[in-house]
């Protein structure tokens, strides 16, 4: 859904693989055998130094590098006696009228074109947020710690097959699934997989994961397939590093922390002091960047720098276990705000975050107070999956701290409330797009583009066909629901000012391919690649 340098060690960690079969009957946790890290491409020299993990000694020595209200409020009680399925199918009901769950994402095919919003700010504290080189990487998914990799294996014969025609395949193969007919579903699952390739083009790529989600989904087996792949351990180091190199070869990503980072420097403006909560600081690399960028531009302009208190909310059984929890997170940081002479203090919150409360934030009165959501709300159940509404919950508890900003940072498509069917074929737009741009960035033999393919984005799309439920956490929403629940819990929105979207451009200019894409749209800025938006990031207050 954050970046030192790259480090990768070899490592003797166990691989899950899928078999090449499934049974349309039943699912059994015996296709998922073990496998040496041998046996998986490891990444060759693309550009990525060595040191993300355990960064060297000398790491930070230097400078920057190149109303519905009450509706919502009634979701949240517990005493209250209800039919639940009822009552669930109620509630989505609701919340497809609510969220105007109708709009499908052709609004995503015009994003490109129509007149920019911006809105002029002090270019001072606009112009240092782009470092050439900034180390964010996407966070962390709470999804599983494996992934599908003999699909698609290049040492078989693949019989060729159009692109139009596999994508029909998989489309017909998913429809066939939405009406119950598994005999037809199931000859078409094989026929794709005698086509696909995952070291093949983009289409086939895609295919490759997309077909085992489907036989996933066929086998009435996704929950369990999911659970097998140990999605409640910790990711290992291959999959953090996979995330950094993601990071650094599919940039939108790294345009949408450029953009938080963006609005919230420019919200420092005047204070004094100002505390950041992160909901999920996964290895705290945003704030290297901003730490970075916060001492640059008050050395320029000679004024005292204010006190920069982080919080960090990570659940200690998830991302932080294999590199040292968030203590190493937080001293990490602090060693750079010494070197860099920024006031800086880091408090850990280990938690879920749907079990924090504010009085676990340290909160202090006369600091300028700031929440950073990335890539973090989609993992929040809502309405949709229970009545709890996580995710509402949060951000009306986050709007109750009374903020001065808060930035949102998420992927645009529809994977939480769409029915199946839709769901698939958003999946596959969206996901098409990614495949495509990492065929404009690395080779199609580059190991380091097989992990980040296997690691990154064969689980999450494995989750978004296969599961229902609870299960499924792959929950994201298109720009125009966010702009709802956030309107929904309190919030007003501050438009990106034009600084930040003007530096983002020429970074893309200067640095990546000329069909990374950036449009202002609502006070919101999507970064896409060609006509497809694929992240979104906003700022509220």
């Amino acid at each position: 859904m954050r970046a030192m340098s790259l480090i990768r060690p070899k490592l003797n960690h166990k691989l899950m693989y899928v078999s090449e079969s499934y049974s349309s009957e039943s699912y059994d946790p015996k296709y998922f055998i073990d496998s040496s890290l041998d046996e998986t491409p490891q990444p060759t020299s693309s550009g990525i130094s060595e040191d993300l993990l355990h960064p060297p000694k000398n790491q930070f020595d230097g400078c920057p590098s190149n109303s519905e209200s009450d509706y919502l409020e009634s979701l949240s009680l517990d005493c209250v006696d209800y039919d639940e399925n009822k009552m669930r199918l109620k509630l989505q009901e609701l919340e497809r009228v609510l969220l105007n769950d109708n709009e499908d994402v052709e609004e995503e095919d015009e994003m490109f074109s129509g007149p920019d919003l911006s809105m002029e700010v002090d270019g001072e504290w606009a112009d240092q947020i782009r470092p050439t080189n900034l180390h964010d990487s996407p966070k962390e998914s709470s999804s599983t710690d494996s992934y599908v990799s003999s699909i698609g294996s290049s040492n078989k014969e693949i019989s060729q097959l159009p692109s139009c025609s596999l994508k029909q395949l998989l489309v017909d193969c998913a429809a066939a699934l939405s009406e119950g007919n598994v005999i037809e579903a199931s000859t078409m699952i094989e026929e794709v997989r005698r086509t696909v390739s995952i070291q093949g083009d983009p289409p086939q790529r895609i295919a490759a994961y997309m077909v085992e989600g489907l036989a996933a989904r066929m086998a009435a087996s996704g929950k369990y397939i999911y659970k097998s792949l140990k999605c409640k351990e910790p990711p290992s180091l291959d999959r953090l590093a996979a995330m950094q190199i993601l990071f650094e070869i599919c940039p939108c990503f790294k345009f949408g922390f450029m953009a938080a980072n963006g609005a919230i420097i420019e919200a420092f403006k005047d204070e004094k002091s100002v505390h950041i909560i992160d909901f999920d600081i996964n290895q705290g690399n945003q704030y290297i960047t901003l730490i970075q960028s916060i001492a640059s531009i008050y050395q320029k302009s000679n004024k005292s720098k204010p006190v920069l208190r982080l919080t960090g909310v990570d659940d200690p059984e998830s991302v932080q276990r294999p590199v040292g929890g968030l203590k190493n997170i937080g001293q990490r940081l602090e060693k750079l705000a010494e070197a860099l002479g920024v006031p800086f203090e880091f408090w850990a919150v280990p938690s879920k975050t749907s079990l924090v409360t504010p009085s676990m934030l340290q909160l202090k009165p006369g600091e300028a107070l700031i929440v950073n959501f990335a890539f973090q709300l989609h993992h929040m159940p809502d309405e949709s999956v229970s009545t709890t509404n996580e995710r509402d919950q949060l951000l009306r508890m986050v709007k109750g701290l009374n903020p001065k900003l808060v930035t949102v940072v998420e992927q645009d498509v529809n994977t939480n409330t769409a029915p199946f069917f839709p769901r698939f074929i958003e999946a596959y737009n969206y996901y098409s797009a990614v495949f495509d741009s990492l065929d404009a960035t690395l080779p199609r033999e580059s190991p380091d583009r097989m992990n980040v393919e296997r690691h990154c984005l064969a689980r999450d799309i494995v989750n978004i066909v296969a599961c229902e439920g609870e299960e499924r956490i792959e929950r994201y929403e298109v720009a125009g629901k966010w702009r709802a629940r956030m309107t929904m819990a309190g919030f007003t929105s501050r438009p990106m000012s034009r600084h930040i979207s003007d530096n983002i451009r020429e970074v893309i200019s200067k640095h990546y391919c000329n069909k990374y894409q950036i449009k202002e749209e609502m006070g919101a800025l999507h970064f896409g690649w060609e006509d497809k938006s694929l992240i979104v990031a906003s700022a509220w207050r």
